[in-house]
Formats: structure tokens, sequence, C-alpha cells
């Protein structure tokens, strides 16, 4: 469930990126669920055309999945394939981040890779061919366009797993069989198999997927068997957004053309990156909790276990020996020095319990990312509400009970009427959960009860961050346009004039200000929603 401060940014994002008919029925999407075109008509009221346009934007950019599914038709009429419509949030939200992903990939595999992978950020989706186009038109005449560089920054992309192979358009979903038959009575949008209640949107996202055998596979006999013509064509067709001349598909409301499904299109893998940036900030917070040594270890370990990492849920890492930690830590900046003894002791500070037999390890990285969140939402705590309501809090965060009002003032020593002031406008707030309890003897006696409920606390949190980062955003874009005309004049003639340059010299230390105020609350929000 996304909450409405994260639909109102995803919203603001769609918007600035590409324009407000898109957002209108991306909006329309994130706020009503799956739809058919002609809901998303109706909904948005936009004509038929256009939303036909923004759909094949939207799903160009990665921002809307489209899937076929089988319905009855009406009385005497044969059953019907129908398509529907999905946004993505989480790959809308995505659009925030894309500096960070370009330093990662800039860091890792330098500038050229660089270029290409911007490219895919830039268009959505883009074919090998279309990719070789593109970069002949960054080239000046003078110099000499080679398509083997293009080949090589492509091929470490993919080896890197920073790109893959895009989804089926348009995946079918198969009716569900007698036995799935009974899952419908308990609720329309979700099937049950074994003990695994599946909605039909993960099931279009795992129907679309591509076999993990081919998610990666860069055919390069196919690289030079392009035609020129065709394929600006096709590239031209991407920047602008004209009307494609292919026949659209014969499913209702499909909107990608033959041609098309049979090339092979790549886009950015987000979940790459976001594992990057999940090890990054795992790794930070063992060097700040812990020490240096204990984050270098963290970080060998991450390395080792990269591939068998699981996509969907965040456990523990796979074990690994101890003498292939140390092989790994030896190699990074600062653990040429460590010895087995050290290493060892580290792993005990990381939480790791000392092995009977065999001397291997494994890394609790969901109780790592816990403990981060826990200390983001105490820091949050402390700046607003003051060290008084930290005590507290934090209390009752590590107890995870609920506890009586007077027993939370005796251990936090806070004076109990303090106490209840700062507990209520905790509780008001969506901080604490509180119940009233009443005991019956020869008086009545009300209690209340307080503790932290931390599933619906992130969720509050996140919520809250969704917004900060929506009035951030509005407030950079308020700036930026407060200062227009001093931005469209050459800067020669702005800083000629004193009380130009002044006013360019504000705009920039603000953007700074801004624009590093937004990076670091982004980091908090991956934390509570990616990682």
């Amino acid at each position: 469930m996304v909450s409405q401060h994260g639909i109102k940014l995803a919203v603001y994002l769609v918007s600035s990126f590409y324009g407000d008919h898109n957002s209108k029925v991306c909006e329309c999407l994130l706020r009503r669920g799956t739809l058919t075109l002609a809901q998303i008509i109706r909904f948005t009221e936009l004509s038929r055309e256009i939303v036909r346009h923004c759909l094949l934007a939207l799903i160009h950019q990665n921002c809307v999945q489209a899937f076929s599914i089988q319905q009855e038709g009406a009385f005497g009429e044969a059953p019907k394939v129908v398509t529907h419509y999905m946004a993505l949030f989480d790959n809308i939200i995505h659009h925030m981040r894309f500096p960070k992903f370009i330093a990662i990939v800039k860091d890792e595999l330098g500038g050229e890779c660089e270029k290409v992978f911007e490219a895919l950020l830039q268009h959505g989706r883009l074919s090998f061919n279309q990719i070789v186009d593109r970069e002949k038109q960054t080239v000046s005449k003078e110099e000499n366009f080679d398509v083997d560089h293009v080949k090589e920054s492509f091929n470490k992309l993919v080896n890197g797993r920073f790109v893959e192979r895009c989804p089926a358009p348009e995946p079918f979903l198969a009716p569900p069989s007698d036995e799935e038959t009974p899952a419908k009575k308990r609720g329309a949008k979700s099937t049950k198999v074994g003990d695994v209640s599946e909605s039909i949107e993960q099931r279009a996202l795992a129907a679309a997927a591509p076999m993990e055998s081919l998610r990666f596979l860069a055919e390069t006999h196919n690289w030079s068997d392009f035609s020129d013509k065709s394929s600006e064509e096709k590239f031209t067709s991407v920047k602008t957004g004209e009307k494609r001349k292919q026949d659209f598909l014969e499913t209702d409301g499909g909107l990608l053309d033959q041609e098309e499904k049979k090339e092979v299109l790549w886009r950015v893998n987000f979940e790459e990156l976001v594992r990057r940036l999940r090890h990054q900030a795992c790794i930070a917070n063992a060097k700040s909790r812990l020490n240096d040594e204990c984050g270098i270890i963290l970080g060998a370990i991450l390395e080792l276990t990269r591939s068998s990492e699981s996509k969907v849920n965040i456990g523990s890492t796979a074990s690994v020996s101890i003498n292939d930690i140390y092989d790994e830590v030896i190699k990074k900046k600062g653990g040429l020095g460590m010895n087995l003894e050290r290493i060892r002791a580290s792993l005990v500070e990381l939480g790791c319990e000392m092995p009977m037999l065999v001397e291997e390890y494994s890394i609790d990285l969901k109780s790592i990312i816990d403990m981060a969140q826990n200390e983001e939402v105490e820091s949050i705590v402390l700046k607003r509400y003051g060290r008084e309501a930290y005590r507290m809090f934090r209390f009752l965060s590590k107890s995870g009970r609920l506890h009586e009002t007077d027993k939370i003032a005796d251990t936090t020593f806070v004076e109990k009427k303090d106490a209840i002031k700062i507990l209520y406008k905790l509780w008001k707030d969506d901080y604490l959960q509180m119940e009233k309890v009443t005991v019956n003897g020869a008086r009545q006696t009300h209690f209340l009860l307080w503790k932290v409920n931390r599933q619906s606390l992130c969720q509050h949190v996140l919520d809250e961050m969704y917004h900060a980062a929506l009035n951030l955003r509005l407030r950079i874009a308020h700036e930026l346009d407060q200062e227009k005309e001093i931005l469209q004049m050459p800067k020669d003639k702005v800083g000629e004039v004193e009380e130009l340059r002044k006013r360019y010299m504000r705009l920039k230390k603000v953007s700074i200000i801004y624009e590093s105020s937004l990076m670091n609350l982004d980091d908090a929000l991956m934390l509570f929603h990616d990682f």
C-alpha cells in the first residue's frame, strides 16, 4: 500500500520528467490500482489518443507495466482477452536517485560506460542499435566513431548487471485452474498457491520478467546486422514521442507494435543498483556504530555472497569460510594488516556466533538494517521532541512491550506530569501506540499503557519522508523559477552587475543546500522502503 504523500511525490516526479498528461494517467493508476484502457479514459477524462500515447510513453520509461487476462464475455458471448495497466511506483521514485546511480557506474566502470548508462536512464528502453546511433550523434565530424568502444562499454554494463533485458511488454496471465478457483472467494485480486498469497500484479511482474539465463545475455552476433536507417528511425521516435506507424496489437488496448516486440530492448537494472546502495548503507552503519575494521570485513562478506543474495527477502548472507573472508579482506583498502584473530573478533562484534565445527560465518543483514532504521527514528524523536522524549521512546522501542506511565517515568528519570505530556504528544503524532486498561475492584482504576508498534511506525515515518522530499523538490523548483531571468542570462553579464551577481551566488548556495538535503533524505527514504 502506497501512502498518500508517496503518491503525490511520484505524480510530481512524472510531471517533472514527462509532463502533465502522463502524470494524470499515472496518478489515476496509483490511486485506483490496475485498470483497463477504457477505465483510464473514463477516470482521467482524457481522449483515447492521448491516453494511448501516455501509456506508451510510461511503459517505455518503465513506469507502467501492461498485462493481458482473459475475462468472461457478456451473456452469450465468448471470453475475451483484455489488457490491464499498473503503475510501477518503485521505478517512478527511482527517478530521484538517478545521480546516485550514475555515480556508481562512473566510479566502477568509467566515463565511457557512464554515457551509455545515462542514455538508458534518459530514454528508458533502447536497443543496442539505438545506443550506437545515439553515440554517433554525440561524436563530432572530426572524430572517428568506433562502434567497438560502444560494444565494450555495453558489455561491461551487462556483465556488471547494471543493464538487463526489458520484461515482456504484455504477458498473458492464464485463468486459474479448477484447483485455484476457490481462491476467488478470498478476493478478486489475489490467488493462493500453497500458503503464499499472490496478487495479480505480482503474477504479472513475474510473468513479464525474462528468464534468468536470458536476462543478462548480450547476443553480439546480431549487433552488426542492423540497418542504419531503421535504427535511426526508431531512435528518433523514442526521442520525439511521435506516433508509430506500425499496426498496434489486436488485443484490447494493446499498445506495442509487433516489430518492437521482436527487437531486444535493454533498460537499467534498478535491482542491482539498489543492492549496491544497500551494501554501502550497511557498511557505513557498521563503521559508525562499531569501527572501520568491522566495515571492511562486512564489505568483504557482502562481496563474496553477492551472487547468492536474495532478491526479495533480505535476511542473512550465505555462509563463508574464514579463509575466504581473510583472502577478500586483505584485498581491500585498510585490510592488508589484519590477521585471523582480529577478523574473528570483528565478526563477533558484527553479531556472528562462533562456529562449532566448520569455521564459516554469515551476517544478518536484516538486523543491521533494523538497527539503522531504529537509529534514524530515534534521531528524529530527539530533534523534534527533545532529550527526555528520546529516552522514553528509546526505552519503549528496545522493550517492545506495553508499559504503564509510572514505569516509563521511573525508568527514564522523567517527572510523571512531564512524562504524560510527552507520551501523549508522541501518541498524537503517531509515534506511539496507546491502550487504556480499566481494572475493576473496590474502585475502578484506569491505566494508560504505551508501546512502539514498529511496523506502523515505519510506515508513518516513511510517509513523513515522502512529504518532506516533495516539499524540498517544490522549494527547489520555486527558487529556480524565481531566478529564471538570471539563469537565462549569459554568465559574463551576470558577473558585471553586483546585484545580479549576489542573487546568482545566493541561488547557487541555496540550491546546493536543498539538493544535498534531498540526497540525505533519500538515503533515509531508501532505508525504510527499498532496503
